[in-house]
C-alpha cells in the first residue's frame, strides 16, 4: 500500500498512538476516581457525607461540587503550591528517584492487558456512532478492507513474565525513599515494604502458575481467548471456574503487594506516621499516593483479565451471540467492540469498589501475624493448588 496520508503506515501510527493515549489516560484518570472513592466510599459506610466543602464558584451564590470530586482538584491545586520540605540528610538522586520506581510500574505494566478484542477498522467506521464522519467510512472500506488491530499497547507473547518483570521494581521505589530520607521511620516503612511485597510475591505467582499451566501460556492474549472457550458447552472457562482457590490466594496477595489495608504496614499512621514516604511533601507525597491508587486499578484489571474472562462476553464472538441451545443473534462489529469495552470496564470498576470496601471493613494485621499469613498459610496453599492443577492437567482434566 503506498503511503499517502492514511495509508497504511499513518493509519497504524494514529491507531497505536490513540489506543495507548486512551489506556494510560485511563489509568490516570482512574487513580484520579479512586482517590474521589476512597472518602466517598468510606464515608457511607461511616454514616457521613464525606468530602463536601470545594466547589467552583457559580452566580446566584452557588456552587458546583460534582458530588465532592473538586475536592481532589483543590489538593492537587495545594500539592503543587505548597513548599517542597527536604530532610537536611538525604541522597537527592535517590531521593527524587524512589517516586519514579514507586510510579511508573503500575503505568507500565498495563500495556500487555487487552481491552477488547480485534477491531476491523473498515467495518468499525460503518458502525451508527462512526458513520456520519464524512469520507472516512467509504475510505477505509475502499482502501483498508482488512486492516485489523488489537486494543492493547504491546502485544508480547511473554506478557504475564513483563507484568511480573516491572511490578517488581515498584519495591526499589520503597526501599529508596525510606534509606534516602534518613529517618527512622521511613527506613522501618521501608523495611516492612520490602519484606511483604517480597514475601506476598512468592505466594502470587505460585497462585499464577495454575492458571499458567490450564491455558498453556504466558501470554496476556491467548490467556483471555482461553476463557472465551466453553466447558459442558454452557460453562465459561472464566479463571474463576476452573481455578477458584488461586483466586482467592491472588486477591489476598495482591492486596498485600499494593499495601492496603488489613496490610498496610508500611504506611501505618498509628505507628510510623506515614512509613517510607514520612519526609516527602508537597507534589511528591501526592505522587506516591496516586501510584497507589492506580495501584487499585491495576489490581483490577489483572483480576479481571486472569480470573473473569478479560473484555470476554459470555456466548459473544466477533459476529453476535452464539448461545449454548444452538440460537444466534447477529451483533454489528461496533457493537461487539463497545460490548467487549463496556464489559472489561464494569468488570474493572466492580473490583476496584471491592478493594476499596475490604481497605474500610478490615482491621490492620499485626506485623508478625501479616508474615505469618504469607509464609505460613498462603504460601503452602498456593503450592498445593499448584500439585494438585499440575496433576489435574497431566491426567487430560480441563
Amino acid at each position: 500500500m503506498e503511503s499517502t496520508f492514511f495509508g497504511i503506515n499513518t493509519v497504524t501510527f494514529i491507531t497505536n498512538l490513540v489506543i495507548a493515549g486512551g489506556i494510560f489516560g485511563f489509568m490516570f484518570t482512574m487513580g484520579a476516581v479512586m482517590s474521589w472513592s476512597e472518602r466517598k466510599q468510606s464515608a457511607q459506610l461511616q454514616d457521613r457525607i464525606g468530602a463536601n466543602r470545594a466547589g467552583i464558584p457559580l452566580p446566584g451564590g452557588k456552587s458546583l461540587k460534582v458530588w465532592g470530586f473538586i475536592n481532589n482538584i483543590a489538593d492537587a491545586i495545594k500539592c503543587l503550591v505548597k513548599e517542597d520540605f527536604k530532610p537536611r540528610a538525604y541522597d537527592l538522586f535517590m531521593y527524587n528517584l524512589a517516586i519514579f520506581f514507586a510510579f511508573i510500574p503500575a503505568v507500565i505494566s498495563v500495556a500487555v492487558i487487552p481491552f477488547a478484542g480485534e477491531v476491523h477498522l473498515a467495518e468499525l467506521f460503518q458502525s451508527w456512532y462512526l458513520k456520519w464522519i464524512p469520507g472516512l467510512p467509504e475510505y477505509f472500506a475502499t482502501n483498508l478492507p482488512n486492516y485489523v488491530f488489537r486494543v492493547q499497547v504491546a502485544n508480547l507473547n511473554v506478557g504475564l513474565l513483563f507484568v511480573f518483570a516491572v511490578g517488581s521494581i515498584s519495591v526499589f521505589g520503597a526501599i529508596l525513599a525510606g534509606w534516602s530520607s534518613n529517618n527512622k521511620f521511613s527506613m522501618m516503612g521501608a523495611l516492612r515494604a520490602c519484606s511483604q511485597m517480597i514475601s506476598y510475591e512468592v505466594a502470587m505467582g505460585l497462585a499464577l502458575l495454575g492458571i499458567i499451566f490450564i491455558y498453556q501460556t504466558v501470554d496476556v492474549w491467548s490467556l483471555v481467548q482461553g476463557q472465551r472457550e466453553l466447558a459442558f458447552g454452557w460453562l465459561p472457562k472464566w479463571g474463576i471456574v476452573l481455578q477458584p482457590f488461586a483466586f482467592f490466594l491472588f486477591i489476598a496477595s495482591a492486596v498485600a503487594e499494593n499495601k492496603r489495608m488489613p496490610f498496610d504496614l508500611p504506611e501505618a499512621e498509628s505507628e510510623i506516621i506515614s512509613g517510607y514516604y514520612t519526609e516527602y511533601s508537597a507534589f511528591k507525597m501526592l505522587m506516591f499516593m496516586f501510584a497507589e491508587f492506580i495501584e487499585i486499578c491495576f489490581v483490577a484489571i489483572m483480576i479481571t483479565t486472569l480470573f473473569f474472562g478479560g473484555y470476554s462476553v459470555p456466548y459473544l464472538m466477533a459476529d453476535g451471540f452464539h448461545w449454548p441451545w444452538g440460537a444466534f443473534t447477529a451483533v454489528s462489529h461496533g457493537n461487539v467492540v463497545l460490548l467487549e469495552l463496556g464489559s472489561f470496564l464494569t468488570k474493572v470498576f466492580f473490583f476496584c469498589f471491592l478493594l476499596q470496601q475490604a481497605r474500610w471493613s478490615l482491621p490492620r494485621f499485626r506485623y508478625d501475624q501479616l508474615m505469618r499469613l504469607g509464609w505460613k498459610y498462603l504460601l503452602p496453599l498456593a503450592l498445593l493448588n499448584l500439585v494438585v492443577t499440575v496433576i489435574i492437567v497431566a491426567l487430560g482434566g480441563f
